[in-house]
């Protein structure tokens, strides 16, 4: 008898009623990655739409750089404000980019899909949808503009690393010269990891090395294809290690800016 059910439930696939047979904690991973995400969509929306807080100088919050509107605070603004007209928050300007870029990540895809779709939740556990359509219809076909938004992630990357050189710059009330603080450190730190997971990108590495025939008629091509491939292996840190810091690095500096507390200052 002719069947057109998929996945799972095809009729090729065995016969087992339970969902799986899996005995370990397959669901920690899934479980992990939801909450995870949640709280980060729920503390970068605030900050995000708040439009308040996010420069204590010399440091500018990361949601908020480059900062390009009229709206933004005295200071904030390193490369002008072409956006005068803008009435929003002016992260709005900023951050389709790298969540842009994040959304449509390789990995952020497995890891979302498992833990908010459960498209499976996890190997060899069966998925509660009777269709898989894969990304070939709206909205998931939007995940091939992945390599576009990786060229922006680059230039973001390009802006917060000059935040860093700012940031050793000195702060309200202090003489000219190099200074640094524990909140450069954290920027620093920041940079860091966002660099290693933009270039330790899928489509980074492709672009690298991407279409050659020869590798050896191209070694400095081969060369940076070497490196972006080492940083791959380990994409999936690279990518939890620059959420977390890079919403770190907001609270920091939002700290500063309502007057919690004072950034240490080492020299």
């Amino acid at each position: 008898m002719a069947t057109d059910l998929t996945g799972v439930d095809g009729p090729t696939r065995a016969r087992i009623n339970a969902k799986t047979l899996r005995t370990d904690r397959w669901w920690l991973y899934p479980a992990t990655t939801f909450v995870v995400f949640a709280a980060f969509i729920v503390y970068s929306t605030w900050r995000a739409f708040s439009g308040a807080n996010y420069f204590s100088e010399p440091y500018l919050s990361p949601f908020y750089s480059p900062c390009l509107s009229n709206e933004c605070v005295s200071g904030a603004s390193d490369f002008g404000q072409p956006f005068g007209g803008w009435p929003l928050s002016p992260a709005l300007l900023i951050l389709i980019f790298p969540l842009g870029f994040r959304l449509t990540c390789y990995y952020y895809r497995k890891a979302y899909y498992r833990s908010f779709w459960l498209s499976p939740p996890a190997c060899a556990v069966a998925e509660p949808h009777t269709k898989y359509t894969g990304e070939t219809r709206f909205p998931l076909l939007a995940q091939n503009v992945h390599r576009w938004f990786w060229y922006a992630a680059v230039l973001v990357a390009l802006v917060l690393t000059y935040d860093v050189v700012l940031a050793f710059g000195p702060a309200e009330g202090e003489s000219d010269g190099i200074h640094m603080g524990l909140g450069t450190l954290i920027m620093l730190v920041n940079v860091v990891f966002i660099w290693l997971y933009t270039l330790g990108c899928h489509s980074c590495r492709h672009i690298m090395g991407g279409r050659l025939r020869h590798f050896s008629k191209h070694p400095v091509r081969y060369k940076l294809w070497g490196w972006a491939s080492k940083l791959n292996g380990q994409h999936a840190r690279w990518a939890w290690f620059s959420l977390v810091s890079v919403a770190l690095t907001d609270f920091y500096i939002y700290l500063l800016a309502t007057g919690a507390f004072d950034d240490p200052r080492f020299f």
